[in-house]
């Protein structure tokens, strides 16, 4: 039997025996990256082992999102978008709150900021790169307008209760909740996402997938049971090593960010960026084979969980993380995100969208980059 290989898109015979199977690099990973926490675990690394630990973070993370994948193929769209957004928020909250605890007042913004990096990456790289992609092999990018504007309006909503409205409340201190804020805050991030995932999944699951679609995009026959399941446990020992090395990396990412002279805002732009690295090239493979809709329910599917997700969890674990809790968006992030929800509405209203519509995402995106660099 053959299965889809989703690192390259094309069928590829099955393992035979368990030397190819333990030859494929997705699952030697993990298990090198869990060995490698537990030796460098409380040990100051030195440069050249520093970047080594970075490459098997990097790594690290690029297998769990594979094996997130692989499962997403096997139970489809749009329950696969679903699955590769929850792996990926995983991730991220395991590296924010890994960062806090290492770091001290300077990472009271680190969860504003890996936030909003990620909703600017997803809403403007992703999105932006998928329609540029599919624009140029088809001329014009079609999708389901009405599950891609639901996904951009729950965006916008947990985006402006959680990050935008700290700003302008005036019950405590600049650019922060009370405690019943933050709570509540936390719940409606909850209800919005439980309810979107009821709604994309059950109620509209026709929204989210292309127009005249049998609610089955994948290309080639899924894996297998048996695949699936080593996966998913391989996806667990892949999360793993991601917190603990991120844990043992985090001085030197902080380092890093210093040395280049940027502010401290830009490590949660890095952690963004490196976590959203894989889904990227997953929604560009979906460009390429024309299913533009299930880069779209990447795309926002993944700001949704990002928000939807980090925020509660965080909003919990500040009870004992270190330092004040700062959710407050600034002056240029409050333009960038407006322009990038008007921009955004123009784009997916229509159902239809072209080169142009990519470039201008791809435009804010590189502003939101040299901004975080240069503020």
């Amino acid at each position: 039997m053959e299965e889809s290989d989703l690192t390259t898109d094309r069928p590829v015979a099955a393992p035979a025996g368990w030397s190819a199977w333990l030859r494929d690099w997705t699952v030697v990973v993990p298990f090198i990256g869990a060995l490698a926490v537990a030796v460098t675990w409380g040990i100051e690394l030195e440069p050249p082992i520093a970047v080594v630990v970075f490459l098997l973070l990097a790594a690290s993370v690029m297998a769990a999102v594979h094996h997130a994948e692989v499962v997403a193929h096997r139970v489809g769209e749009p329950f696969g978008s679903l699955v590769l957004a929850v792996a990926v928020t995983v991730i991220e909250v395991a590296l924010i709150v890994t960062l806090m605890l290492a770091g001290g007042p300077e990472t009271a913004s680190l969860a504003r900021d890996t936030v909003f990096a990620a909703v600017m990456i997803t809403c403007n790289g992703i999105l932006g790169v998928s329609v540029l992609i599919a624009a140029l092999r088809d001329r014009v990018a079609t999708f389901n307008a009405e599950g891609t504007a639901t996904a951009l309006a729950t965006v916008a909503t947990l985006t402006t209760l959680s990050l935008v409205l700290p700003t302008v409340t005036t019950s405590a201190v600049s650019q922060q909740f009370t405690g019943s804020q933050l709570a509540s805050a936390a719940i409606a991030s909850l209800v919005l996402y439980g309810v979107f995932v009821l709604v994309q999944t059950v109620r509209h699951r026709d929204y989210f997938v292309p127009p005249g679609d049998d609610h089955r995009t994948d290309v080639g026959e899924a894996p297998s049971d048996r695949r699936s399941l080593a996966s998913l446990g391989l996806l667990l020992v892949a999360l793993v090593a991601v917190v603990g090395l991120a844990k043992v990396e985090s001085p030197v990412i902080e380092s890093f960010v210093i040395a280049i002279g940027a502010p401290a805002s830009a490590v949660g732009v890095v952690i963004a960026l490196l976590v959203l690295l894989p889904e990227t090239l997953a929604a560009i493979r979906n460009a390429r084979r024309g299913r533009v809709q299930a880069s779209m329910n990447l795309s926002l599917g993944s700001a949704i969980a990002s928000i939807g997700l980090t925020i509660p969890t965080i909003a919990v674990l500040s009870i004992w993380l270190p330092g004040p809790l700062v959710l407050g968006l600034e002056p240029t992030q409050l333009v960038l995100f407006a322009i990038t929800m008007l921009v955004g509405s123009l784009t997916i209203l229509p159902g239809r969208a072209t080169v142009q519509e990519g470039a201008v995402h791809l435009v804010l995106l590189g502003a939101f980059l040299l901004l975080a660099v240069i503020p």
